[in-house]
């Protein structure tokens, strides 16, 4: 269970900085932020396993989790700018 709540807040706390860092609006509320951190760390986990191997399904840490937050944003963007 302990497991699960740090998940929650290490996301939280990477999607925050993430959209701090990213310029410009993102409108989304606490649940987006979060799921973007997580989302971000499992993204940033994913390449990590590329490039050096290991589980295909792994969190990233600090640096990883923030860029893989950042590209999301950003793929985020993209999208909604060509709507």
């Amino acid at each position: 269970m302990f497991w699960m709540i740090g998940w929650i807040v290490f996301g939280f706390l990477v999607g925050a900085i993430a959209r701090g860092l990213y310029p410009g609006p993102q409108p989304m509320g606490v649940f987006k932020t979060m799921m973007l951190g997580i989302f971000g760390s499992l993204l940033g986990g994913f390449v990590g396993y590329l490039v050096s191997g290991g589980s295909m399904l792994q969190g990233a840490g600090w640096i990883g989790s923030l860029i893989g937050a950042a590209v999301l944003i950003a793929i985020k963007q993209r999208r909604a700018s060509r709507v």
